[in-house]
């Protein structure tokens, strides 16, 4: 049986902010990315559908465009849990978690990702300003490092969304 994450960061966010085609619980064409804790460190699992994994790449193997917006939404999920935690919270609180957006995104490919496999990405958390957080994260299909990654998640600005 596969693991699970029962309360995800991305659950909480306001429906406003639920869109991204990677995260987002509202966007009905999406990947529906959830991340959670799992002691210290994030994780994010995922089975892609054959859909997904049609959109490019080569037959047999998950398109790298895909793992890279995989460790995107991880990255910057796992900087949501990490400040929501600190202030005081966790997911299902009733509280609105903090919205992170991509500073900056480093992806290494360590092997070929087999298709038809669930993917697990792992995260390990570094505040490294108040509003800046990083994310280092490695996926896994079948138990086996396929990717590396590192996010420089930044709280979302509020003025993001306005015209």
């Amino acid at each position: 049986m596969s693991e699970q994450i029962v309360r995800a960061i991305q659950d909480d966010y306001p429906d406003d902010f639920a869109w991204c085609h990677g995260c987002g619980r509202l966007n009905e064409s999406g990947y529906h990315f959830r991340t959670g804790w799992q002691g210290d460190e994030t994780i994010t699992i995922y089975k892609p559908s054959d859909a997904t994994l049609h959109s490019g790449g080569i037959p047999g193997y998950v398109y790298g465009g895909f793992i890279a917006s995989f460790i995107d939404c991880h990255g910057t999920g796992s900087a949501s849990l990490a400040l929501h935690r600190k202030n005081g919270f966790e997911p299902g609180s009733g509280e609105e978690p903090p919205r992170f957006v991509t500073a900056s995104l480093q992806v290494q490919y360590r092997k070929p990702t087999p298709q038809g496999v669930e993917l697990k990405a792992v995260g390990k958390v570094e505040e490294i300003h108040p509003k800046r957080f990083k994310v280092y994260t490695e996926v896994y299909a079948d138990n086996e490092l396929c990717a590396t990654g590192e996010v420089e998640a930044v709280v979302m600005p509020k003025t993001f969304g306005q015209n």
